[in-house]
């Protein structure tokens, strides 16, 4: 099918359909969603969650404590917003229900660059999935059951057309009113219409911002007069009027309000009666209006304390649903958010060399996150983001622990995905021959930026000191191991026999037995078998050797039963992995030779050194970055 075809299909799926009021009535006896409010509409569009149980993932179940916890396909792409989404989807269903929030207005709070508008966007298109039924003409979209009365009618709606009585609360719009006038009363001759909210049309679903506080008033949300019509028309004749405000489109869908505490209060009052009471006035005393939808509205954490703060403002803040949208804290979840704004660039196909995506998210997670007492803030971000290093850093607390420390505002400030976002592009387009970004670009540009932005004297020295102190040691690390992963060839066969080695002196140790080397036929007792050990364990700085030697072992005699009695591959088990790398790669002067860029003194060196490189190339490098890398490299190794 041709682009052209499916969007005259897509188009022609989305036309209003015409009923007369009876058809429209036995529509509803079959089908409930004919009479659906805007909120039920929503979970519809929604769909059902997906059921996580955390406790099969390793890194999920710390994260979330094994709970068994919700996921919204139609969010997927809201990277650690789980908590936020969770309350948008229980505000709705509360809603839907009739309950208290069907009054309430849903407000999201949090800091720039966060996800607020991302989220209303995603809730507008959203909204724009499943239709609803108008009278035919209406200007306000109003439902058809509007037109009946709530005493007189309830009973025999709900017992031939199975309508419960809670639908019937919409009073008719004036417009309505003058045309039952017209008909002599005989509703029949209204016209049903079933549209789908389209952002486009501004059909149910609308947007209002603040404007001056000295010209904007309540024609924004009610619309007003419209002078033309004056000719024909007195003042107070709805046809005189323009329902042209915010609450006139969205009724019966959604109306988002951007930055709703801008705007002086005086334009916020019809909001008031809209979601207390089902309806509003217009400017010129005609009848009141319905208001049968959801009001959106989002703005930053200044804004709303301000507010907050002002007496005057009690009876507004009783009727608002406030979702805290923070920034994400999850150093995993933060990388994705990178990845998604990276494909829709033109930068998606460029090389991006491995960590680079994972410092800038540790950077802008540790600008967010509380610094804890009696701990280092990188193992808080390392825990937050799912990782177990109770065996690297003894004093790291739980999860929990930190949470309950930091309080409920923990990820309302810090650096923004937008201000991160910047700082990719600069690292990106940094080399003027190559577009590709890389860690050492990233430090450069990160320092540079810092100086810049001239935050308060506090802030300046804890971000640089996360520079120092924690991203450009971790990566001396990271591409040391990189390195030497891509220099030794025979690394997996050296690996094994330390593995193997160390895996039999625990056991021996542990045993309280003395060791005979079958090749050599030396002796060790127990204190050597000790100091072999620990020749493998000091490089790693493992804490608590007794209890690491005794889970090693243990691991490997289980999997030796299901391995034919043979040692599992020293890949296998990720804490030992660690362990032997750090051995390996204690020594790095066999490297000299192989990983610079200096001429070679041998053909064999030359050979090498090729290898080497093609190696780092296919770990996802390009050949200007080894070269940058491993010169950056072996500078800063010298000079520590």
């Amino acid at each position: 099918m041709s682009i052209l075809q499916h969007f005259k299909d897509r188009y022609e799926s989305t036309q209003e359909e015409e009923y007369s009021l009876e058809e429209y009535l036995e529509i509803c006896k079959k089908d409930p969603t004919a009479y659906a409010t805007a909120a039920e509409r929503m979970l519809i569009a929604i769909g059902e969650p997906e059921f996580v149980d955390t406790s099969k993932d390793q890194r999920l179940s710390r994260i979330f404590s094994n709970k068994v916890i919700k996921r919204y396909p139609e969010f997927s792409e809201f990277y650690g917003m789980e908590d936020a989404v969770e309350n948008i989807v229980s505000f709705f269903r509360h809603a839907a229900q009739g309950l208290e929030e069907k009054k309430q207005i849903l407000y999201l709070l949090g800091p720039v660059g966060g996800g607020k508008s991302s989220l209303a966007e995603k809730l507008k298109s959203l909204m724009q999935k499943v239709p609803f039924y108008a009278i035919k003409g209406s200007p306000v979209n109003e439902s058809p059951l509007g037109l009946f009365d709530p005493a007189e009618d309830a009973q025999i709606l709900e017992e031939e057309y199975g309508i419960p009585a809670r639908y019937l609360k919409n009073i008719m719009s004036p417009w309505a009113v003058k045309r039952l006038h017209e008909f002599g009363g005989d509703i029949s001759q209204f016209r049903v219409v079933k549209m789908y909210p389209s952002v486009l049309d501004q059909v149910a679903v609308s947007k209002t911002e603040p404007g001056d506080d000295n010209n904007q008033d309540i024609s924004a949300l009610v619309g007003k007069v419209n002078i033309r019509m004056l000719e024909d028309f007195s003042q107070d004749d709805p046809d005189a009027y323009s329902f042209s405000g915010g609450l006139c489109k969205a009724n019966q869908g959604l109306m988002e309000f951007v930055e709703m505490f801008k705007a002086p209060i005086k334009v916020l009052h019809p909001l008031l009666t809209a979601t207390q009471e089902g309806n509003y006035n217009t400017t010129e005393g005609m009848g009141s209006v319905p208001f049968d939808g959801v009001i959106l509205a989002h703005s930053n954490e200044s804004e709303w304390q301000t507010f907050r703060n002002n007496k005057h403002n009690e009876a507004f803040l009783d009727r608002v649903y406030i979702v805290k949208v923070p920034y994400c804290v999850r150093v995993t979840e933060e990388i994705e958010i990178y990845k998604k704004l990276l494909s829709n660039s033109s930068l998606e196909g460029a090389p991006c060399a491995p960590d680079t995506l994972d410092m800038l998210a540790q950077f802008s997670v540790l600008s967010r996150i509380k610094e804890p007492e009696n701990s280092s803030i990188f193992s808080k971000m390392r825990v937050y983001d799912g990782q177990n290093i109770k065996d690297t850093d003894p004093k790291a607390k739980s999860i929990q622990e930190y949470r309950d420390a930091a309080g409920v505002m923990e990820g309302m400030d810090g650096l923004s995905t937008r201000f991160a976002f910047k700082i990719l592009s600069k690292v990106f387009n940094f080399d003027t021959t190559e577009v590709a970004a890389n860690p050492v670009h990233l430090l450069y540009v990160l320092e540079k930026q810092i100086e810049q932005e001239q935050f308060p004297a506090e802030t300046h020295e804890k971000y640089l000191r996360f520079i120092k102190e924690f991203l450009a040691p971790h990566y001396v690390q990271f591409i040391g191991k990189e390195i030497q992963t891509a220099y030794l060839e025979s690394y997996s066969e050296y690996g094994q026999n330390l593995f193997d080695r160390y895996v039999t002196y625990a056991d021996f140790w542990i045993q309280d037995q003395e060791y005979r080397d079958p090749d050599t036929g030396e002796i060790l007792d127990r204190s050597s078998i000790n100091e072999e050990l620990e020749k493998i364990e000091k490089p790693a700085g493992i804490s608590n050797p007794k209890d690491f030697r005794n889970e090693v072992v243990n691991f490997v005699l289980r999997a030796r039963a299901n391995n034919g009695g043979k040692n599992p591959s020293w890949l296998s088990y990720e804490k030992l992995r660690a362990v032997i790398e750090k051995k390996m790669f204690s020594n790095t002067e066999d490297l000299l030779p192989v990983i610079s860029f200096n001429p070679k003194a041998s053909q064999e060196d030359q050979n090498k050194h090729k290898q080497f490189v093609e190696r780092m190339v296919d770990r996802g490098y390009t050949e200007k970055q080894v070269r940058l890398l491993a010169e950056w490299y072996l500078r800063v190794r010298k000079s520590h």
